[in-house]
């Protein structure tokens, strides 16, 4: 795999995203010669990764770039694209890469028309936009994206990736919706069900329930990584209808909003437990009866 050319860095904006992909750029040896940013959390994230980097207007910031990296929110890229356009900015020659995991390369198609290469690597991680971060790069996939056919794009796209410390793997354009959507609904609603279940068990007068919880939670997700359904344990796996009645009930009493959450994750427990050989049919029938009422059912 080529090594891309030592290249001037432009970050458009220094998010949590683009402060971190700049610093690891620079890291492999680029310059990072411009850095846009407005909110005051992005000049601190600036001044902590990008020290001594100018901040200046998007417009500038590309213009100064021989890689441009749009690390801007989803909805806003495409507008973000043509407006630049619209100004001259981009120029032939330029390689402008976006990283939100929504969109393909034919969001850049106005850079493109004025011949600059357009990429679209997306960092399968969370970010805090803090040092530790560029440790965290180390463990994790990008997916990177290029035109159909365009082999030296997808190897410039994967080169960046490797110099950046992550792993790249390549995902076509028409799969970024399915693979987006597979990838918000694992870590964004992760993040979502144990904030609820922290609050169930403070509820209860648990204290201390992170604790409680790292271990058990890291223990499923590592044994779902392994084994797939094969790790699915609990009342509804086992079809201990008692049980799960009794759950609904203390919800329903004591956290009702969360009862919709846990009914609708139950039935797609049941159906895959189901699926997987581990709950029998009489089970997995009483157990659907139960989630979703006899005359649904």
């Amino acid at each position: 795999m080529n090594r891309p050319a030592r290249l001037a860095v432009g970050v458009v904006s220094a998010g949590r995203v683009g402060s971190v992909l700049g610093a690891a750029l620079a890291r492999a040896g680029h310059t990072v010669v411009a850095a846009s940013g407005i909110s005051a959390d992005s000049h601190r994230r600036a001044e902590r990764l990008l020290p001594g980097v100018p901040l200046l207007p998007p417009d500038e910031t590309v213009a100064a770039a021989d890689l441009v990296l749009l690390a801007v929110p989803d909805d806003v890229l495409a507008g973000l694209v043509t407006g630049l356009a619209a100004t001259g900015a981009w120029r032939a020659g330029q390689i402008v890469i976006h990283t939100s995991g929504a969109h393909g390369v034919s969001v850049l198609r106005p850079a493109a028309e004025a011949g600059a290469l357009p990429l679209a690597l997306h960092p399968v991680m969370t970010f805090t936009g803090r040092e530790e971060d560029l440790q965290r790069m180390a463990a994790c996939t990008v997916g990177v994206t290029a035109e159909p056919g365009n082999e030296a794009a997808w190897n410039v796209g994967e080169a960046l990736t490797v110099e950046m410390g992550a792993e790249p793997v390549r995902v076509p354009e028409a799969a970024r919706p399915l693979y987006h959507a597979a990838l918000a609904h694992g870590a964004n609603h992760l993040v979502t069900l144990v904030a609820d279940c922290v609050d169930l068990l403070a509820g209860a007068g648990i204290a201390d329930p992170e604790r409680m919880l790292g271990p058990l939670l890291s223990a499923a997700l590592d044994n779902v990584l392994r084994h797939g359904d094969r790790a699915l344990t609990g009342p509804v796996a086992r079809g201990d209808t008692g049980t799960v009645r009794k759950h609904l009930d203390v919800l329903a009493d004591q956290a009702p909003n969360a009862t919709d959450c846990y009914t609708v994750l139950a039935r797609r427990t049941a159906a895959r437990a189901s699926a997987a050989g581990l709950l029998g049919r009489d089970g997995a029938a009483e157990i659907t009866e139960l989630l979703e009422g006899p005359e649904d059912s």
